[in-house]
């Protein structure tokens, strides 16, 4: 995330970085950790905004589920498993899917009892933006319809939500420029400057950031 870290940073957002452990920490302990991060950066500040990619998009979720009333800021979330990821189904619970996945990625299937799957309504101004290619046809297989190579698009939506589609990867979405500015701009503005419900694709052209 740095180089999307940049980009926010050069557009005048004061930006900070939060690393999290999948493969060693519970969904749980890893929601805590970015709640002492949040206080350490932000506390007091009227406006926070979040900005994540994949798995981080759920932990947040998960935060402002217990912070919402105080939250004021806008979220952006790059390719989240909103509804779980049938890559993980593929994957019977077992030592090494532990190993693969760590005890928080192995939450993030489609089943019922998964914690995408048990997530309310979200309470805060949400933008969603996934892609539609892919580097690993093997995972692609497993998620009908178009995916990013980790999530399908359809698995990414949250009832209520902008959402825009563009043609990168799960792995690289957020170094493309043009999910940077889209970010900005719904930080600022709470929708994307293009797009409708239907999240249309959107080319990757390069547009001057504001």
């Amino acid at each position: 995330m740095a180089l999307l870290g940049a980009r926010l940073r050069a557009a005048g957002f004061h930006t900070v970085n939060v690393a999290y452990s999948s493969n060693r920490r519970t969904m749980e302990e890893l929601v805590a950790e970015l709640g002492n991060r949040v206080e350490e950066c932000c506390a007091g500040t009227p406006n926070v905004h979040f900005v994540t990619h994949s798995m981080g998009g759920i932990l947040v979720r998960m935060y402002l589920a217990e912070h919402s009333p105080e939250h004021e800021g806008r979220v952006v979330m790059l390719s989240p498993p909103s509804q779980g990821s049938e890559v993980v189904d593929a994957l019977p619970d077992s030592p090494l899917r532990r190993l693969l996945l760590g005890p928080a990625g192995s939450r993030l299937g489609t089943d019922s009892l998964s914690v995408p799957s048990r997530l309310g309504p979200a309470e805060f101004e949400l933008g969603i933006i996934t892609g539609n290619r892919t580097l690993n046809p093997l995972t692609s297989w497993l998620i009908p319809g178009p995916d990013d190579g980790k999530v399908g698009i359809d698995r990414a939506r949250v009832e209520g939500a902008a959402f825009l589609v563009v043609p990168h990867t799960h792995t690289f979405i957020m170094n493309t420029r043009v999910v940077a500015e889209e970010s900005e701009h719904f930080l600022r503005t709470g929708h994307f400057s293009r797009g409708g419900p239907g999240g249309p694709i959107v080319p990757d052209a390069a547009r001057s950031m504001r």
